[in-house]
């Protein structure tokens, strides 16, 4: 018996040992539990800090990115020229997309150079001698001069009015009728106007040489000494506009006909209104006018049908591609200079700079062979070639700039195949560029009468100077 409860003394001894030994480990596990748990949360928390550095520092690389990379110019983007910084405007002078040529520079060895002409019957003379001696003083006026030589000067005469009075008189025929051949009485019976020198010149400085109203009015004081309000002279462009009228419709049934156009639009501020002023030219027309949009609806309203028989020389701006052109022709110096800004940005990568060669020498052999057909399925295939390679371990700017050369790929090298289509849209840009000069001087128009004067007489002017003709002359036959 006593065997029995020693036996049950040790069972019940180890099984307090076991006992204890658990509830040591069950605390044991408890406090590893808790470890754990709070080692977990700390882990989530460094994870949503972790999350939250990745975000601010890929927010912190996309701004730092506009800072590292080069700047836009008007030499490596569209970035017009009068939107550049001093520093960029003085970088892009001494940079050109322009090759260095190996002549010296200026006049050329051979070169006829040209000296002005003395006119055969000048309209004054001057005679020139000596009154009295240099050495001692004696009269000279009794000794005859001998010639020595004869020398031209040109000058203008000092500007004066001139004041012209007009008497209109009617005449009464027997049989009752009373003639005037003249025009009304202005209102006002006895009021003076401004002849049409007066008028076309106002207009040729206000459009052509794009002064404004006030220096306008200054210049005419001053110079001819005619005093005109600001008002007058506005209202003598706004006159021009009516006259100008049959000669803008000439020259956009011109335009309509035109086998190869050129095409632009840029910002054109009225009224404080933002507008778009576009441009349609060809080698000897210009024509500017006003749209509402940007899109190419104002086309379509304007030429109609007329555009489906066109081959139109364009940037690569969406509007131009959904209008039924016959065929088009984007501007090769736009590509150029996008390129030129992927060299900037990465100057030891070869792909842009391929691609700069390959254009440059398709516009090389256009001006060697000015008329000759050149085929461009061999300029073609050098272009797939470039456009195949992969671009993913450059900066995202490049498979950008791919996608969209891809995207104009057919309308590249048609200028090698039809010798009447530039290479550039340039003439375009020339064209329109006289607004922004005008825009600059005097900021914005006041009027859309005032605007649609300035595109007209300007789309007028332009044209003269195309066909080598003044454009004062072109304004004094609209007077």
């Amino acid at each position: 018996m006593s065997d029995k409860i020693a036996i049950f003394a040790s069972v019940k001894q180890q099984v307090n040992d076991i006992y204890s030994t658990l509830a040591g480990l069950l605390s044991e596990l408890k406090v590893l539990r808790g470890t754990i748990d709070s080692q977990h949360a700390e882990i989530c928390s460094l994870n949503r800090n972790i999350d939250k550095l990745l975000k601010e520092n890929r927010e912190l690389r996309k701004r730092l990115e506009k800072y590292e990379q080069p700047p836009k110019n008007s030499g490596n983007s569209s970035n017009p020229p009068s939107k550049e910084p001093i520093k960029a405007e003085v970088e892009r002078r001494t940079k050109s997309l322009r090759k260095k040529s190996e002549r010296p520079v200026g006049g050329q060895s051979g070169h006829e150079g040209t000296t002005r002409k003395k006119v055969e019957m000048p309209d004054e003379i001057q005679e020139v001698s000596s009154r009295y001696c240099s050495e001692c003083g004696r009269d000279l006026s009794g000794v005859e001069g001998v010639l020595d030589y004869v020398s031209q000067e040109i000058d203008l005469p000092q500007i004066q009015p001139i004041y012209r009075e007009r008497r209109f008189y009617k005449k009464v025929c027997s049989c009752g009728c009373c003639n005037r051949d003249y025009a009304p009485r202005r209102r006002g019976g006895n009021a003076i106007v401004f002849g049409k020198n007066i008028r076309a010149i106002a207009t040729y400085l206000s459009v052509v040489q794009c002064m404004p109203y006030e220096r306008l009015q200054s210049l005419f004081e001053t110079m001819f000494n005619v005093r005109i309000s600001q008002g007058t002279l506005a209202n003598i462009v706004r006159e021009m506009l009516e006259k100008s009228r049959p000669a803008i419709a000439l020259i956009e049934r011109m335009i309509k006909a035109s086998a190869v156009v050129g095409f632009d639009e840029s910002g054109c501020y009225t009224n404080g209104k933002l507008n778009w002023s576009w441009i349609a030219q060809t080698t000897y027309l210009t024509l500017v006018f006003r749209g509402a949009g940007r899109g190419a609806k104002v086309l379509e309203e304007r030429f109609g049908d007329s555009l489906k028989n066109m081959v139109a020389v364009t940037d690569r701006h969406s509007a131009y591609f959904a209008i039924d052109f016959l065929n088009n022709q984007i501007c090769l110096a736009h590509l150029l200079r996008n390129l030129e800004y992927l060299n900037d940005i990465d100057k030891k990568q070869a792909w842009a700079k391929d691609v700069q060669t390959l254009l440059r020498e398709a516009i090389h052999l256009r001006n060697e062979k000015p008329d000759e057909v050149i085929p461009k399925d061999s300029w073609l295939t050098r272009l797939d070639e470039l456009l195949r390679k992969n671009l993913d371990s450059r900066r995202k700017e490049f498979n950008e700039l791919k996608r969209g050369i891809i995207r104009c790929r057919d309308y590249i090298f048609n200028f090698l195949e039809n010798p009447a289509i530039p290479s550039d849209n340039n003439a375009s840009e020339r064209g329109i560029r006289k607004l922004k000069v005008k825009q600059k001087i005097s900021g914005c128009f006041r009027s859309g009468t005032g605007a649609d004067a300035f595109h007209a007489l300007h789309s007028i002017a332009d044209t003269a100077w195309k066909n080598g003709q003044s454009p004062l002359d072109a304004i004094l036959a609209l007077v």
